[in-house]
């Protein structure tokens, strides 16, 4: 890797941290970053999932804030996420990639659906009693959302906060606060396996966590300042980049 390419590759892990932080998809920067600078598919993968883990943590804790009072929720989906974590990484390891990536433009349109649709199903379901954590449906929705994020893991973020748009009452911030802790030992846990049972580009992953550290920080304090309809557009325009890119990939 030249130092141009080292360059380039801090700078996308910068922005993916930015916007994992705020809603989700910033694989969708660094993994074609990983592959242009010459590392395999899969191995541009794992190196990818790896380094981000610490722009994840960095952007859940820059969202600290929006967390207090949601520690039972998330001692009730951090399960979902870690088992559906583990599923996905041995998935990516033992499955072709065309497998599991064929069906991901339709997860990903289906939770765009939802994001759109929240503030209407909110008035429609407003006189429904909804679960204070989403319910079984939802712990259910965050395990197939952890094996997808296990696997490749762009847009991981779209589809959580498409599910609990839907499944509980709570202000968006606050939602994005929890998707932001879920997806992020997601990667923890996904990243700790690939260790063991994958190939690692260890100085890819150094470059992309640095850089998503800083993109993590500044993910939190651009994201909490967005009015939720802003924050809904960013997660539909980011939602639909992510489908063009994968249908043309």
């Amino acid at each position: 890797m030249t130092t141009l390419e080292a360059i380039v590759v801090v700078l996308a892990g910068v922005f993916a941290g930015g916007i994992n932080t705020v809603v989700g998809s910033g694989t969708l920067v660094t993994f074609p970053v990983l592959l242009a600078v010459g590392y395999p598919p899969v191995v541009a993968n794992v190196s990818n999932s790896l380094g981000l883990v610490p722009g994840s943590l960095s952007g859940a804790w820059g969202y600290r804030r929006e967390l207090t009072g949601q520690a039972s929720r998330v001692k009730r989906l951090l399960p979902a996420s870690v088992l559906g974590a583990v599923v996905g990484a041995i998935l990516l390891v033992v499955l072709p990639e065309d497998a599991f990536s064929a069906i991901v433009p339709v997860l990903i349109a289906i939770a765009l659906v939802l994001v759109i649709a929240q503030p209407w199903l909110n008035r429609k379901l407003a006189e429904r009693e909804r679960q204070e954590h989403g319910g079984l449906a939802l712990w259910v929705g965050v395990f197939l959302a952890g094996i997808y994020g296990g696997y490749f893991g762009a847009a991981q973020g779209v589809l959580v906060m498409g599910l609990m748009g839907v499944l509980m009452s709570e202000h968006i911030q606050r939602m994005n606060a929890l998707k932001n802790v879920l997806t992020a030992f997601v990667n923890l846990v996904a990243g700790v396996l690939f260790i063991f049972i994958a190939d690692v580009a260890w100085l890819a992953v150094l470059l992309l966590a640095v850089g998503s550290v800083v993109g993590g920080q500044l993910g939190a304090k651009v994201g909490r300042r967005l009015p939720p309809a802003v924050l809904r557009a960013v997660i539909v325009l980011v939602g639909v980049v992510a489908i063009t890119q994968m249908l043309t990939r």
